[in-house]
């Protein structure tokens, strides 16, 4: 397990939602897509992406910005739009810039954690060497072809990784303290045994004994690592895992107990309603709402 891979933990595009703008020189356009997390990228030419109350993000072909939540949003092309850096020639006119948007459809399909460890907005360079890939993306979104939803779900989900994967190397970008713990040999050994398993029983023993420390050691140095003790963190672990669980339609509370380490499911809805300020139960119906 990595500290990405659990952001993305669970996060799986099912509808898609994706749309293609192609615009003259100084021309601007609504581009907002009312989703909870929508990446922008420039295939060609060259402009400004405003989310509303932000300011606004310079986007070359091949950057890529993330807004978060849905928030008015305004793309504007240059008046001289940069063609020199365009990874393909111009299908269209020479000054027409290219505006591919991918969005997560509803908060389900983006995970628990995540959307809490990023800004509202940012702007990832295109320092991953992506362009070909970017190139068959936009071809994949004007094409109408057989299982053609299937390929934009997982062509998203491949856009979010790579643009996450190149923020969090950024100086300004500020992950959860958890994701930064990782990188401790103590506290990284105890946040691994944690994440990749969940459901065992868990004590402060059993952990340190992973992290091949004192009990004491662990809970002084986790918690000033981390920000809270190991079990408070297991506990609310535990509870971002079920709230994803129970957004599955045949789960039933009992079983999404079991498969976060609750043999009693009372036990576990009063933790989960301490956590989250509701029952499991109410929480799938206004998640369902």
């Amino acid at each position: 397990m990595d500290g990405l891979g659990d952001l993305l933990r669970g996060i799986r595009a099912d509808g898609a939602l994706f749309d293609r703008r192609l615009l003259p020189p100084e021309a601007s356009a609504e581009v907002a897509s009312g989703a909870p997390l929508t990446l922008y990228t420039v295939i060609r030419g060259s402009g400004r992406l405003v989310p509303d109350g932000g300011p606004a993000l310079p986007l070359r072909p091949g950057d890529t910005a993330l807004v978060r939540g849905c928030p008015p949003v305004t793309f504007v092309a240059d008046a001289q739009p940069d063609r020199d850096a365009s990874p393909k020639p111009n299908r269209d006119t020479d000054a027409t810039t290219e505006l591919l948007s991918g969005a997560y459809r509803a908060h389900a399909d983006i995970g628990r954690r995540l959307p809490a460890a990023l800004p509202q907005a940012l702007l990832v360079p295109d320092d991953e060497g992506c362009d070909a890939v970017l190139g068959f993306v936009s071809a994949e979104v004007a094409a109408d072809k057989p299982g053609q939803q299937f390929v934009l779900d997982r062509l998203l989900d491949w856009m979010l990784v790579c643009t996450l994967r190149a923020w969090f190397d950024r100086p300004e970008a500020q992950p959860p303290a958890w994701y930064l713990a990782l990188a401790d040999p103590v506290v990284g050994a105890a946040l691994r045994a944690v994440h990749d398993a969940p459901a065992r029983p868990w004590t402060i023993a059993a952990l340190a004994a992973e992290a091949g420390v004192s009990r004491t050691s662990l809970a002084e140095r986790f918690t000033t690592r981390v920000g809270k003790p190991p079990l408070t963190y297991l506990t609310e672990w535990r509870m971002a895992l079920a709230a994803d669980l129970l957004t599955e339609r045949d789960a039933t509370v009992a079983a999404v107990a079991r498969r976060v380490g609750y043999a009693d499911p009372f036990a576990f809805s009063t933790a989960f309603k301490r956590v989250r300020g509701l029952s499991p139960t109410a929480y799938r119906s206004t998640r369902a709402a």
